[in-house]
């Protein structure tokens, strides 16, 4: 999807326009789902199942799974504290910052509660004062560290989404594909170099469904050994490791 540039106007109906295309994700509170993955990231191509679990107000769990044996991953966050355990190798982080731990082991540069907005195609912390329009159908709307991007085709539709990362580099979020409201294909792309490449495909989406603070917590074995964010970085994304083995 190619996203329009320029300046544009002031948009008096930004308010209307964002409520409309909202309407349904706004709705969610939490949200389970199936996703497939493929792209690539850090240099690596990557070609993953996870299963995905998120709420509110900044809580996810992250299990990258495999046809046969334990998940290469079990990624869990609550606030800004994060554990990652790494079953086949038996080795944990613990109390890492939510947002770098899930760059350096599935490619993505966001935190607990922007997964949830980023997965629901939703608007974080919009400002429709701000707000932009360039021509009749599109409508540019500040939001945080960056922009959400809304198409009236038959309605208001948010579609994509450009933000910036704590290191300033900026990266793109790509919806289609919606059902019920919701979108089931995101493609997250990198605008500074070629960080990442990814394309999530959604399927058996469950919202509202009741998640209780087990669900974000993880067991870690006693025998489990520390890693650090640095090893994680060097093992590439959702656990393939530069060597390709």
């Amino acid at each position: 999807m190619k996203l329009p540039s320029g300046p544009g106007a002031p948009a008096p109906d930004a308010r209307e326009a964002l409520t409309e295309a909202t309407a349904v994700c706004r709705a969610v509170s939490t949200m389970t789902a199936e996703i497939a993955v493929t792209g690539s990231a850090g240099g690596h191509r990557v070609r993953g199942r996870l299963l995905a679990g998120v709420a509110p107000p900044a809580a996810a769990r992250l299990e990258a799974v495999a046809p046969f044996g334990q998940p290469f991953f079990i990624f869990v966050s609550r606030n800004n504290d994060a554990t990652l355990l790494l079953p086949r190798e038996d080795r944990v982080l613990e109390h890492g910052r939510p947002a770098a731990v899930l760059d350096a082991v599935a490619g993505i540069p966001i935190d607990a509660s922007d997964l949830r907005a980023t997965l629901t195609g939703c608007a974080s912390t919009p400002d429709v004062g701000g707000a932009r329009q360039l021509g009749d159908i599109w409508r540019i709307i500040p939001d945080g560290p960056g922009d959400v991007y809304l198409r009236r085709d038959s309605r208001w539709q948010l579609v994509a989404m450009v933000r910036r990362d704590p290191e300033g580099r900026d990266w793109r979020v790509g919806y289609s594909d919606f059902s019920a409201g919701l979108p089931r294909t995101i493609r997250l792309t990198s605008l500074v170099g070629d960080r990442f490449d990814l394309t999530l495909r959604l399927s058996q989406v469950e919202t509202n469904v009741p998640l209780d603070a087990d669900a974000f917590r993880v067991q870690i074995p006693r025998t489990s050994q520390p890693i650090t964010i640095d090893e994680l970085r060097r093992s590439g994304p959702l656990g393939q490791r530069a060597d390709g083995r």
